[in-house]
């Protein structure tokens, strides 16, 4: 809201004339926004494209459609103008697929899947449709021999088990220098062991269920039976419950270690120095975000510096703070979102040369 009155062009000096640049919404954006944070990602993406100028359409995940028409009703009866947004419930594959390749849509925003991420961008690039994709993740969470072990292990839990893993920025490659591994390993056991999982809507519960029969497939499917050093607890009967998970002795290669998992399953690696630390953080096609514990001002720096990463946190799990921006390196994504400039990402920039000197005699 604080950024609409913002949103001005430049005044750039200029032989024989005075020149600006106005900033003009591209017309009609396309957002199409995940299950896990059905709310806010909506928000995010559709806010500052409507306060950019945009009219928008909002594509909600088939499994979530209610909380986006329950935004477009709380947007009407705010005084937004008719069909300046609209929600648009269906299949990824119609009605999302609709938004891609309809030339009427100037941008397509997409938060979910790299696989689908890829589909739409190639499908964009016909058009030369603009996109901000934000993708999937594998995110580190490195701690040095440094750090304050007790303040990152007691930390670590629910930096992969918010929304039960279910989140692109969780941090499921656990790298923690070998000679403090097993005291940090034997922190991380009863912080696991701790946690609380059940019902939700209680205020004592920390995590709850997987979204779907199928998402616990597929997490099941990366945790082969024994392979777990740490395992926490989980309700039985109904419910896609699957308990908090970690695993050692680990290929880095192998799926769980390298894959996006989306649920709540990290594993831990060691590692020597800090070189050593930076070449396992990066060997991921994922650049989303991560974590670096140390008391070291300057290795937080360097090392801040060598991940190849669009969000870090220095002793802290923080990603996503709406007044900064947020977006990923390498396969993660396209473009950045929320912080100062997200308006910008939603306009055209148009130059204006204004003649000052008079016609020529």
């Amino acid at each position: 809201a604080g950024g609409v009155e913002r949103l001005t062009g430049r005044q750039i000096p200029v032989a024989g004339g005075l020149d600006i640049t106005i900033l003009e919404p591209l017309g009609v954006v396309g957002v199409i926004a995940p299950w896990n944070f059905p709310m806010p990602i909506a928000a995010w993406g559709t806010a500052p494209a409507l306060a950019a100028g945009n009219a928008v359409i909002l594509k909600p995940a088939e499994t979530t459609p209610l909380t986006a028409l329950r935004l477009a009703e709380l947007a009407l009866e705010a005084g937004l103008p008719e069909y300046l947004f609209q929600v648009l419930p269906g299949a990824g594959d119609v009605a999302g697929a609709a938004l891609v390749e309809h030339p009427g849509v100037a941008k397509i925003v997409f938060t979910g899947s790299t696989r689908v991420g890829k589909q739409i961008m190639a499908e964009c690039a016909g058009q030369v449709k603009r996109v901000t994709l934000e993708l999937g993740g594998k995110s580190p969470n490195i701690v040095f021999a440094d750090a304050d072990i007790e303040a990152a292990a007691a930390a670590t839990p629910m930096s992969f088990l918010d929304n039960a893993g279910q989140d692109c920025c969780a941090r499921t490659r656990i790298l923690v220098q070998r000679s403090v591994y097993d005291r940090f390993l034997g922190l991380l056991t009863p912080a696991i062991e701790s946690v609380v999982v059940g019902d939700p809507a209680d205020e004592k519960t920390q995590m709850g269920p997987l979204i779907s029969k199928s998402q616990l497939e597929r997490v099941r499917s990366y945790v082969h039976g024994g392979a777990a050093a740490v395992r926490g607890s989980a309700p039985e009967g109904a419910g896609f419950w699957f308990p908090p998970t970690v695993l050692t002795d680990t290929a880095p290669d192998a799926p769980a270690a390298s894959e996006e998992v989306f649920g709540p399953v990290a594993v831990v690696l060691p590692f020597d120095d800090e070189a050593d630390a930076i070449r396992l953080a990066n060997a991921t096609e994922y650049g989303l975000s991560g974590s670096l514990w140390t008391s070291d001002v300057g290795r937080a720096l360097r090392v801040a510096g060598a991940v190849r990463a669009g969000n870090l946190s220095v002793n802290s799990h923080s990603s996503v703070r709406y007044s900064t921006p947020f977006g990923g390196y390498k396969q993660s994504g396209v473009g950045r979102e929320l912080g100062p400039d997200a308006l910008t990402a939603f306009t055209e920039t148009k130059n204006v040369f204004i003649s000052t000197e008079g016609p020529a005699q």
